[in-house]
């Protein structure tokens, strides 16, 4: 009896370790099995991308709106079910010269999902990104920031590097909750080539939003130019 005790738990210990081991390598910004990974670009010229998840959302005019204030460019991460709820919104932020990428349809976790459900979730997405308009590259964000085996794979079949960031300032509770802060993070954390993520499109997310002016007075203060993850990409090669 004790000796089933003694390998009933350490299958226990194995399987809690296995599994904190894949929810580790599942979130990894620095390594995946397959294909590239771009957290940020090596260059000495003061270039940033400013980049926004998920959307079309009701805050959609809003953020267009300060982006066109100050002359800057984004690239929005939409999802395919919200394209299809704010067809016309998405397609203004195509129309207003945004660069649109790829996150997901559904916005599920992509890890331990079946190759045609994976295959279903890009594909159908983007099929409309193209309905709205847009025309050029079309790079991919997994949703969450989740991947493990069978998605880089299929991403690296179709010559797509993963998108990620190296300034989510969201991330931190204490920094989220103030658009001051927000500012405050993205400025002192800055450097060249770095790629900044915030959501934008929803209420909940109302200091996010706020911030939006205030990262690109204050970058552009110090010598910045925004770019987009396309045009950021050509300073690494």
């Amino acid at each position: 009896m004790k000796k089933i005790i003694k390998i009933c738990s350490i299958t226990i210990i194995i399987l809690i370790a296995v599994s904190y081991l894949l929810n580790e390598l599942s979130q990894s910004r620095t390594f995946q099995f397959f294909g590239g990974l771009v957290t940020s670009v090596e260059t000495d010229e003061k270039v940033v991308a400013l980049t926004f998840d998920d959307g079309p959302g009701v805050n959609t005019h809003e953020i267009l709106d300060i982006l066109r204030k100050h002359d800057v460019k984004g690239t929005f991460y939409l999802t395919g079910y919200e394209i299809e709820k704010y067809l016309d919104d998405a397609s203004k932020i195509v129309d207003e010269g945004h660069e649109i990428g790829n996150h997901s349809y559904s916005h599920q976790r992509m890890v331990f999902k079946s190759p045609s459900f994976i295959k279903e979730e890009i594909e159908r997405t983007d099929e409309l990104i193209r309905q709205i308009g847009y025309e050029g590259e079309i790079t991919f964000r997994p949703p969450y920031g989740r991947r493990l085996v069978l998605l880089p794979y299929y991403l690296s079949m179709q010559d797509r590097d993963t998108i990620f960031m190296n300034l989510e300032p969201e991330s931190y509770p204490e920094v989220a909750d103030d658009a001051d802060e927000i500012v405050n993070h993205v400025a002192e954390k800055i450097k060249p080539g770095s790629i900044i993520l915030l959501h934008v499109m929803y209420e909940s997310r109302r200091e996010s939003l706020n911030s939006v002016e205030g990262v690109i007075t204050t970058l552009k203060e110090e010598g910045y130019t925004f770019v987009t993850i396309s045009e950021l990409l050509e300073y690494g090669l």
